[in-house]
């Protein structure tokens, strides 16, 4: 999402780096560029002018200006403004002290993925040591009901299930009360949206945050429609006094104003972000994180959390052995690329990596690990183990047997051999890659 204001900024910097001297006019040229890069990122005017301020108020001070590398002291203020602006410090933790089970309100407007969201929370609480229960009481969109419990039953979670009949404040207090007895924790109310903010929707909210005494409000904002997001945020801060907001789609081709600007107009933390439609792409929000990833600096915290997350520690000491013993296989390989499956959108987790910012979703094809995996699954094992005995014969069965080509197979094996020889040469301390690439092929157009 943030691709355009990501390169918009590195060229700002770029002509900072390595300056002996930043005088005033430079300085003066440096912020109405960074102001130009987000005002068409979207960002809200308000909150432009006072980051701009702030960073000129801190940059013109002498010990910037005089200082051995003025343009990395500029860099670091906007970087400490962009973290200040998202929320600086940790997460937004969600709140569970009080009556059991806490009660997590979702609102916001219909279409911005609101019960998606409920789900991928339902799911994360689960992962995370909680029971959640899943309530829905939207009872004005059509099917509402039935996505709720499709989704939340295919992640494993319990739904409480009703025909509609009854009214939204009736609903969740059965909800509750079933879910008390059952013995969850937490409750996930799926509130009805509307296509935009009335009279009607905020007395049904208001009823329901009266009735319920919820721990969390949390907002569900798309960040795919930019302004309007943070207007609504707005609204719904004023009628419902929310207590946090999740952004969904910010693995979208929006400007990413948006997450830069919540934080800002409501007052209340962003706590979590949505990057994907599986029910397992919903991540904690971290402002320090995020303005790494905006400035392209990657993320590495979240890919190293990702990781733990999808590589089981037995695994990864095997495949640690296999590589210092040089006998890292075909195998192996489709093993790591189904494993950089589970971690989510190819593109998000290049993004996450240093120095890797300038690779754009358009550079990488997502389906071209599948491609590998069919190659590698119509080999032999002894193939998979020993590539070198792959004739001309073998080649051509095993396009047959893939749906590929030969020359797709040859560039495969090209790639494998060039990777092997990488790692070798790291483990023997020899001649490392190029600034910027990967220690294995991510697959490209």
């Amino acid at each position: 999402m943030f691709d355009n204001l990501t390169e918009r900024l590195q060229g700002v910097f770029k002509k900072l780096t390595g300056q002996g001297r930043i005088s005033d006019a430079v300085l003066k040229d440096t912020l109405r560029e960074v102001r130009m890069a987000l005002l068409e990122a979207d960002v809200h005017i308000g909150v432009v002018k006072e980051l701009i301020n702030a960073v000129r108020e801190k940059a013109v001070g002498e010990a910037v200006l005089k200082s051995l590398a003025p343009g990395q002291q500029v860099i670091k203020i906007v970087r400490e403004e962009l973290e200040a602006l998202l929320g600086q410090g940790s997460a937004g933790e969600l709140e569970f002290s009080g009556k059991t089970p806490a009660v997590i309100l979702m609102v916001g407007l219909q279409g911005s993925g609101k019960t998606t969201t409920t789900a991928k929370l339902g799911a994360w609480l689960k992962k995370n040591g909680r029971y959640p229960y899943l309530v829905p009481v939207d009872v004005s969109r059509p099917a509402a009901i039935e996505q709720l419990v499709k989704i939340g039953t295919r992640a494993g979670l319990r739904v409480h299930e009703h025909d509609g009949s009854e009214k939204p404040l009736e609903i969740a207090r059965a909800g509750l009360l079933a879910a008390r007895r059952s013995g969850f924790d937490t409750v996930l109310m799926d509130t009805a949206g509307r296509l935009h903010i009335d009279d009607e929707l905020m007395d049904e909210l208001r009823n329901l945050k009266a009735g319920l005494d919820p721990q969390e409000i949390l907002f569900v904002a798309d960040a795919m429609t930019g302004q309007d997001a943070v207007r609504s945020a707005g609204e719904f801060h004023q009628a419902l006094e929310i207590t946090g907001a999740v952004l969904t789609k910010l693995d979208g081709d929006a400007r990413g104003g948006a997450a830069l600007s919540v934080r800002h107009v409501t007052g209340v933390p962003i706590k979590f972000v949505g990057l994907g439609e599986n029910i397992t792409d919903l991540e904690r929000f971290h402002p320090d994180r995020m303005v790494s990833r905006i400035l392209g600096m990657g993320d590495v915290l979240t890919l190293i959390e990702k990781a733990e997350e999808a590589v089981d520690e037995k695994d990864a000491r095997e495949l640690e052995k296999k590589i210092r013993k040089n006998e890292f296989t075909l195998q192996d390989f489709r093993d790591q690329l189904r494993m950089l499956k589970k971690m989510g959108p190819l593109s998000n987790v290049v993004s996450m990596l240093p120095g890797m910012s300038h690779v754009k979703e358009s550079d990488l094809d997502p389906k071209a690990s599948v491609r590998v995996v069919a190659i590698v699954d119509s080999m032999t094992p002894r193939e998979r183990r020993h590539p070198q005995i792959l004739n001309a014969s073998r080649k051509r069965r095993i396009a047959k047997g893939s749906g590929r080509t030969t020359p797709e197979i040859n560039r495969l094996l090209k790639q494998f051999a060039q990777m092997k020889r990488m790692m070798k040469s790291m483990q023997s301390g020899g001649k490392k890659g190029k600034k910027g690439r990967l220690p294995f092929p991510f697959p490209g157009r």
